[in-house]
């Protein structure tokens, strides 16, 4: 294995999501996490996470919601969020603004939501 492989030459920092409205989707996300909004524009926004990590934001005219758990637009990636407690955790990100798929292939283990957007996220029980 070479040099670079072993050591890496890139750190992930941040991960970007198309959306009709930044603005919008960074308060949710800041709101779910208790992450900070650290750039507010109507064209992009940004979200540090409580771990350093950040999520942008970029406006997409026409942007249209992947579909999921199959369908013409289906997800490319998804973000995963670890909770205490699946059901208030749930029940906190509705109040904020997700939905719920009402396809749920581990209920009991981990929760598919939707952010305003339509971005499929999941809320994930942490070991013990």
């Amino acid at each position: 294995m070479s040099d670079i492989a072993e050591s890496g030459i890139a750190e992930f920092v941040a991960v970007t999501l198309d959306c009709p409205q930044p603005p919008a989707l960074a308060a949710f996300y800041a709101a779910l996490t208790g992450g900070a909004v650290t750039y507010d524009t109507p064209e992009a926004a940004a979200v540090t996470l409580p771990n350093g990590v950040d999520v942008y934001f970029q406006g997409v005219p026409g942007h249209r919601a992947p579909t999921w758990p199959q369908g013409e637009r289906p997800q490319q990636f998804h973000l995963d969020f670890g909770v205490d407690d699946l059901d208030k955790a749930e029940a906190r990100a509705v109040e904020l603004g997700a939905s719920r798929f009402g396809f749920q292939p581990g209920e009991d283990r981990w929760r598919v939501l939707a952010d305003p957007a339509g971005h499929p996220f999941c809320i994930c029980l942490r070991q013990s």
